[in-house]
């Protein structure tokens, strides 16, 4: 059994591409390459070089592939959305001329474009905590539906770009029951999943029950680690997700509550092929010791057979 594993800039802290914080991109690239990746995503728009010709050589200069796109923002509000499928032409676009990530079995291959719905407050702020969180009214589920619709078909249809669907922690699709709405609404013809490990078990789901609920629907997986100390603590505090994420919610794999092996088991049973990205979400102000950590998620699941 292969299962492909890449990184993401997210790791080193690269959320906002605004941020004064931020690593430069170059070192980003170099320490994934040196701690062993082969492939990355590709990160917020505008962090990596946007011109195909010098990303591709900057990718290959590194030994890497482009595993994935990102679109990570506010996807209910109507006005919004054109600047977000203007964004979905220029990650797909870039995806269709760079260097990717090896192709796996089956259609819903890399490189994907990964949607999440990210950008309110509200929900950044009870992220974790299904029981305070506000769902979004019938009529905003709908339109962030449809947005989603419209943006899968221009990856899929337009670049051949495989899109799924990322249930994130602090967005407007993170508890089950919003899991269980979304896999209703959007066919998998339209869009699969990306499912977090990390992610399902900061928003109180078993992260093997849910892979194993929703595995018809699962392109691509993203793994990551809790700290469950921490994580109760700042749940309890109601920190909104990026400030708990600075406080080290997010721990190097092998370092926290997940049990990876048990993954493995799982995913090995279900004979599994497909690509899976680690991130370990944090302040950019501690990127230092980002290759000491993506070094060790790497290793750690290489050792427990991945």
């Amino acid at each position: 059994m292969t299962m492909h594993i890449a990184n993401a800039p997210c790791s080193w802290g690269v959320d906002d591409p605004k941020n004064p914080f931020l690593p430069p991109w170059q070192r980003v690239l170099s320490e994934a390459a040196q701690a062993g990746y082969q492939s990355i995503e590709l990160g917020p728009w505008h962090y990596l070089p946007v011109d195909p010709a010098e990303l591709s050589k900057q990718l290959n200069d590194h030994g890497l592939s482009l595993v994935a796109g990102t679109i990570f923002d506010d996807l209910v509000s109507e006005a919004n959305f054109p600047a977000i499928i203007e964004l979905t032409h220029h990650i797909c676009r870039n995806l269709s001329k760079v260097p990717t990530a090896e192709k796996t079995p089956g259609n819903a291959s890399a490189p994907y474009l990964v949607i999440i719905d990210f950008s309110h407050p509200e929900r950044a702020r009870y992220a974790g905590q299904s029981d305070k969180a506000p769902r979004l009214p019938a009529d905003d589920w709908q339109r962030m539906m449809q947005h989603i619709t419209a943006l899968s078909e221009i990856a899929w249809k337009e670049y051949g770009v495989r899109p799924v669907i990322h249930p994130h922690a602090g967005g407007c699709i993170e508890y089950a029951d919003e899991l269980a709405q979304l896999v209703k609404d959007i066919p998998h013809d339209v869009a699969g999943l990306c499912l977090d490990t990390g992610h399902l078990y900061y928003s109180g789901m078993d992260p093997i029950t849910y892979l194993q609920r929703y595995w018809d629907r699962i392109d691509y997986l993203h793994f990551k680690d809790i700290n469950d100390a921490v994580w109760r603590d700042v749940t309890a505090r109601g920190l909104d997700f990026f400030t708990a994420c600075a406080e080290g919610v997010m721990c190097p794999i092998g370092k926290g509550a997940i049990n990876y092996p048990a993954v493995r088991a799982f995913l090995t049973e279900r004979n599994y092929k497909g690509w899976i990205t680690i991130e370990q979400e944090r302040d950019p102000r501690n990127a230092d010791t980002s290759l000491r950590d993506v070094t060790a998620s790497l290793h750690y699941l290489q050792s427990v057979g991945f």
